[in-house]
């Protein structure tokens, strides 16, 4: 495949992709996701690589599901995949429960490195990798998405204050509430990420992979691959009834939300 909405590169023993739809925020397209899913899948084969960064280009790491660009629009009635039916639930569970769990898996440690709004998606792709690093100006979102990963991420009140009021955190929040590992000035992030990154490389191939696999071990037999998929049955109901969640209070005429904003009050019939 060769790569458009991403650019793959290595910086020694890391592999640094990046999420290249800055027209759009990094709106998470089918394709952009496919090309993700590709370049993940050749970090994770190459040997060389030992630990694997995601961001986002520009200013934002992702403004969430790409719910209405024009290359999405063509891209969905290229692929004539229909509106109901097994086939729409094979399409929609790929791009949004099956791809996630799969990074979540990956055999290599991973980090997202988080600038600017992380919203809805943008918080899926974050809270599959290992590890989060972001600048004071993050902001992130938290909704009742597909990968439903939310209450694991910051435990279970915060999640439910979070979703009942619908509001973005900050760098600092996702910080103290454990969602959020690092954050470093906007002009360090990336020199910081890439050596901590660096020295994680520097472990052994083979304890770092046992290592993950026996966290992630760990958080299945607690249930939550088995949570993932009774949450994105629930996500199901929850789009069938049209009951997204309001813009944030404040933001809806913000440059820069994002589609997944826009794309939720389209849904209940809002300008």
């Amino acid at each position: 495949m060769v790569l458009q909405d991403i650019v793959y590169e290595t910086r020694g023993a890391v592999a640094l992709i990046t999420l290249s739809r800055p027209q759009y925020r990094n709106a998470q397209s089918w394709k952009l996701l496919d090309e993700l899913d590709e370049a993940l899948d050749r970090a994770s084969a190459d040997r060389a690589v030992r630990v694997i960064v995601v961001r986002g280009e520009g200013e934002h790491f992702s403004s969430g599901h790409d719910l209405g660009t024009p290359e999405q629009v063509a891209d969905a009635r290229a692929r004539q995949v229909p509106a109901v039916g097994i086939a729409e639930y094979d399409n929609f569970r790929k791009y949004n429960l099956d791809l996630t769990l799969k990074w979540r898996n990956l055999p290599k440690p991973t980090i997202a490195m988080v600038r600017g709004y992380c919203i809805y998606g943008g918080w899926m792709i974050a809270a599959a990798m290992d590890l989060v690093f972001a600048s004071p100006d993050a902001r992130f979102l938290a909704g009742q998405v597909e990968y439903f990963s939310i209450p694991v991420d910051v435990g279970f009140r915060k999640a439910k204050e979070l979703l009942f009021e619908s509001r973005f955190i900050d760098a600092e929040e996702a910080n103290a509430i454990g969602f959020v590992n690092r954050v470093y000035s906007a002009d360090t992030l990336e020199r910081e990420t890439l050596q901590f990154a660096a020295r994680v490389a520097e472990q052994g191939y083979g304890s770092l992979r046992m290592a993950k696999l026996a966290l992630n071990k760990m958080q299945d037999t607690m249930g939550f691959s088995a949570a993932m998929e009774a949450a994105f049955a629930d996500f199901l109901v929850l789009r069938q009834m049209g009951g997204h969640p309001a813009p944030p209070r404040g933001e809806r005429r913000l440059p820069g939300v994002g589609l997944a904003l826009k794309g939720a009050a389209q849904e209940r019939g809002e300008p």
